[in-house]
């Protein structure tokens, strides 16, 4: 099984993250927001899987640090949220862990658990 967490290093919830896949036991690799680019397609991909206000971290300081016309617009305009948020990754939720076709998105212990059996 393939696990991949995206995510930022010192984030206190992906601390959480990778101290729960270490105590399971299951090797993963992790991308880091901060060293890697994400690309627009793998977010588009989430987004269609999952939906853009799961993806999109809105609670966030970097969030409420746009202006009111940023943030109209990308809730009007997907496409629009998946640029910000490719530049401004801060702006996607975390973690997000893909395993085959899966995807968990935020620290979910009991889907991590799954992962494990």
């Amino acid at each position: 099984m393939s696990i991949t967490i995206y995510g930022i290093k010192n984030c206190s919830t992906m601390k959480k993250a990778f101290d729960k896949l270490t105590a399971l036991g299951l090797e993963y690799e992790f991308f880091d927001y901060k060293k890697q680019a994400i690309n627009k397609s793998t977010l588009a991909h989430w987004v269609e899987t999952v939906g853009i206000d799961k993806i999109m971290n809105s609670k966030g300081t970097t969030y409420r640090k746009l202006s009111d016309a940023q943030k109209a617009q990308i809730k009007q305009d997907v496409d629009a949220a998946l640029d910000m948020m490719v530049a401004k990754p801060s702006m996607i939720k975390r973690p997000i862990v893909v395993s085959n076709n899966e995807l968990i998105i935020g620290f979910d212990e009991t889907a991590f658990e799954k992962l494990g059996m």
